[in-house]
């Protein structure tokens, strides 16, 4: 299965704080405070850049960035925690261990940085370990996207074999966003994996009406789920699509065996 990376990243870019930046209005000299203001908002400004260049996969432009923000503030918590994501992009894990770590050295109740380092634990093989970073990111009861903590948990409790906990949590992203659908389709497989083909049909037509195209795994799964269904119409609509999109693909080749 590819991995879904559910990371949280909801900047709000406010580029025209740079305004504030310059010298003081009369050559006057700006108080301490004033100066440790205009550090923190520039060190700001380029970590949501950096967040840009990072989404558009960007990472060398990303990483001057977080230089230039840290340069500004040392102490600038989220700039570590943006850097972690960009080193983990580009498989340089230890660097980014250390990052996510620094920046909840520096702000312990971030949300965003524990379920993107919850994230993290989890892709190193540390499933247990990213639960708890998960649950701190949902104390916070000014967490914007409570979804993507209990998603990641649930996925990442799946991918331990803690399948109790992962329909659990993935339930819960379910409330919180009512037709998520990374959730949905973990709870296709979920229900496939326990015989209930009649639930694991509903979710996957759930999920397959959010999504624009399906992947060979994707397709495999739905022809397995309409086979225990009973439903030969649908598995055969399924098979169609994986084997005129697919041909050469693993799954292809495990259906047709099948026939």
């Amino acid at each position: 299965m590819k991995k879904l990376i559910v990371l949280s990243f909801p900047w709000v870019f406010s580029l025209a704080i740079l305004a504030g930046c310059g010298t003081p209005s009369g050559g006057g000299q700006a108080a301490p405070d004033q100066l440790k203001s205009r550090a923190s908002a520039s060190a700001k400004v380029h970590t949501e850049l950096a967040g840009m260049y990072y989404e558009r996969a960007q990472m060398g432009v990303a990483l001057g960035e977080i230089d230039a923000a840290l340069s500004a503030d040392q102490n600038y918590a989220p700039a570590y925690s943006v850097r972690g994501l960009i080193h983990m992009a580009l498989r340089e894990y230890k660097e980014a261990d250390e990052d996510f770590q620094q920046s909840l050295r520096l702000d312990k109740n971030d949300s965003e940085t524990h379920n993107n380092y919850g994230w993290f634990l989890c892709q190193q093989g540390k499933e247990k370990d990213s639960i708890p970073h998960f649950m701190a990111a949902l104390k916070n009861p000014l967490y914007g996207t409570p979804e993507r903590a209990y998603l990641n948990a649930g996925l990442c409790s799946k991918k331990a074999g803690n399948i109790k906990d992962a329909e659990e949590f993935l339930q819960r992203a379910l409330q919180v966003q009512p037709g998520l659908p990374q959730a949905l389709l973990a709870m296709a497989e979920l229900s496939f994996d326990n015989g209930d083909y009649a639930a694991a049909k509903k979710y996957f037509a759930g999920f397959s009406e959010k999504t624009d195209s399906l992947t060979a795994e994707q397709l495999w799964l739905a022809v397995r789920i309409e086979r225990k269904a009973g439903d030969r119409n649908a598995e055969a609509s399924y098979g169609m699509q994986l084997r005129k999109r697919f041909p050469d693909a693993r799954e292809t080749q495990l259906l047709m065996g099948r026939d």
